[in-house]
């Protein structure tokens, strides 16, 4: 008991430390209670903060402020315009093609299994492959009621997705903008005595910044390069699987992993046991090794290490409280935990007299 009546006398005597976990308190408290009203304003303030930096580049190379923002903020206008009127289209298009296509491919699979025991009677049971069966078609059938719902609720998340496309871009403007007023207007809320909370943001800023635009990067440069071996190798459904690829890097380790099933299914059905779906596996395999040994080193050379076990850590639980983005943005929260550890305030053993 009398440690930690030492631990809270010992923190709570410092009023840097008090600061630090009133602030982390207060930023928790709003994207818990107050995330899903103010969502537009995070996704704006995630990307005024990721174009900040594409604005430093332009400053630094001697572009006033600004024309430096109003550069960024069209150049961010296009490629949302692109995205919107270019791959999008295919990806929803090639998403319901497939959805019409799997049933088929579920029968093809089914006739394949249970030819399995005719084939290897040693090794594979009947019992065992209708078992197999049965899970593929309930994993399908809840897939299906998945789409149904999803359908229901698609006229909300067209008016939500209108929403977002109007608000967003205009507080990404006025962020990038007002940039200066905003810090000034938030920093009379902080206390005077604030070395430990800038020390830890200094940190955060530097470790955030650099993941999230070099994953930025790292999902966009994956998703092209493995749509143009897709589509010179004549796969099906390319855009839509070399998407998936692109997003499987967002889950360190796992990703990757998870994303080749598809691939090499739909590979398979198109094409069977042949040399085409060995050219695919073989060209996905040196894509994925190319990402691993070369690309990502190359973009995260400046990014704090994490320890394997501290990364699927924080994708459970960030990834369990915030579903998709707590997976996007976990290393950045962990890299956010390591920086807090790192500050804190830690007691000096006296040397004994």
């Amino acid at each position: 008991m009398k440690l930690v009546t030492d631990w809270f006398r010992r923190v709570f005597n410092d009023a840097q430390t008090v600061s630090l976990l009133l602030l982390i308190a207060a930023v928790l408290g709003i994207v818990l209670f107050f995330g899903r009203m103010l969502a537009p304003v995070l996704a704006g303030i995630v990307m005024a903060y990721l174009l900040e930096g594409v604005v430093r580049v332009l400053e630094r190379h001697g572009t006033a402020r600004w024309p430096s923002v109003l550069i960024v903020f069209l150049s961010f206008i296009a490629s949302v315009v692109f995205v919107l009127t270019g791959p999008l289209p295919m990806l929803s298009r090639q998403a319901s093609e497939l959805a019409q296509q799997l049933p088929e491919m579920v029968l093809r699979g089914q006739q394949y299994l249970m030819s399995l025991p005719v084939l290897y009677p040693r090794f594979v049971d009947e019992s065992q492959v209708l078992g197999v069966i049965g899970i593929i078609k309930g994993e399908v059938g809840g897939l299906a009621q998945n789409v149904f719902t999803w359908s229901l609720a698609s006229v909300f998340g067209v008016i939500t997705i209108l929403v977002y496309l109007i608000l967003v871009p205009v507080l990404v403007f006025f962020f990038l903008k007002d940039k200066e007023r905003i810090l000034g207007w938030a920093e009379q809320f902080l206390p005077t005595n604030r070395g430990l909370v800038m020390r830890v943001w200094r940190d955060i800023d530097l470790q955030i910044g650099n993941y999230v635009r070099g994953k930025i990067w790292e999902v966009l440069l994956n998703w092209l390069v493995c749509y143009l071996v897709f589509a010179w190798l004549d796969l099906q459904y390319a855009m839509l699987l070399s998407f998936m690829v692109g997003l499987s890097v967002i889950v360190p380790y796992l990703g990757a992993v998870v994303v080749t099933v598809p691939v090499a299914v739909v590979g398979l059905f198109q094409w069977g046991w042949g040399t085409d779906f060995l050219w695919l596996i073989g060209a996905y395999a040196i894509l994925m090794a190319l990402d691993g040994n070369v690309l990502v080193p190359w973009l995260f050379s400046e990014v704090v290490d994490l320890h394997p076990v501290a990364i699927i850590v924080a994708v459970l639980l960030f990834g369990g409280l915030w579903g998709f983005w707590g997976v996007f943005f976990a290393i950045p929260l962990a890299t956010v935990v390591q920086a807090v550890l790192k500050a804190w305030p830690r007691r000096i053993a006296t040397p004994p007299s």
